[in-house]
């Protein structure tokens, strides 16, 4: 079947992406991995970067409604608004949970994604530059949450949110070696409760700056 030939070829894909990378990866490994011949990755994705793609979109998509799910839930028990910490916990928890934790408890989407965030493939930059539909309703739930905060602080705290569980996924190596083990990049509630009490004591320091003052200084 047609569906079955295009699910043998995305898994094969992953697994063999997660293992080795995207730029050692041809489409004739998929091709042999998938057990399928090459005109059927062709007919099915036409392309290598329309196959990794759609890989990304398809575990994107997944880990953006874990993430609006989490915010619902915590907007709904707050009466339509969440604590700025909750929203933020929303914002990055699932992106760590996904990618962090026990090498060998991650699965191949996991490793996928890590591979994602550390090596630069242009479909993937793309799609990340196109996808902020999402990422509005977050800046909208920390307005809401964060009321005398300006507009622009809070897009500043969000994008510094991302870039410090980014940054935690892509050099999570680096950090353990300098640490030397200490901090424990295991402990993925622990690496959440960071970025997040970080994200958050920023964006406080803004809601409290007395900015007109602050320039009057200068």
């Amino acid at each position: 079947m047609l569906s079955d030939t295009r699910s043998a070829i995305l898994t094969a894909a992953e697994r063999l992406y997660a293992a080795r990378g995207f730029a050692d990866v041809t489409l004739r490994d998929i091709v042999a991995e998938a057990n399928v011949n090459l005109a059927a990755v062709n007919y099915h994705f036409g392309s290598k970067d329309e196959l990794i793609t759609e890989l990304f979109v398809s575990r994107s998509l997944a880990t953006n409604r874990e993430r609006l799910n989490e915010l619902k839930a915590a907007e709904a028990a707050g009466g339509g608004r969440a604590p700025i910490d909750q929203v933020l916990r929303a914002l990055v928890g699932p992106t760590l949970r996904g990618c962090l934790g026990p090498d060998e408890q991650r699965s191949d989407a996991a490793r996928f994604m890590i591979r994602a965030s550390v090596e630069a493939i242009a479909p993937i930059h793309k799609i990340r530059n196109r996808e902020i539909d999402h990422l509005r309703k977050f800046a909208a739930a920390m307005r809401r949450s964060l009321a005398s905060v300006d507009e622009v602080e809070i897009y500043w705290g969000l994008h510094f949110a991302l870039a410090m569980a980014h940054q935690t996924i892509r050099d999570s190596e680096r950090l353990q070696k300098l640490s030397e083990g200490r901090c424990d990049l295991d402990d993925v509630d622990g690496v959440i409760d960071r970025v997040v009490a970080v994200a958050a004591t920023a964006l406080g320091a803004a809601a409290k700056a007395d900015k007109p003052a602050a320039r009057r200084g200068r």
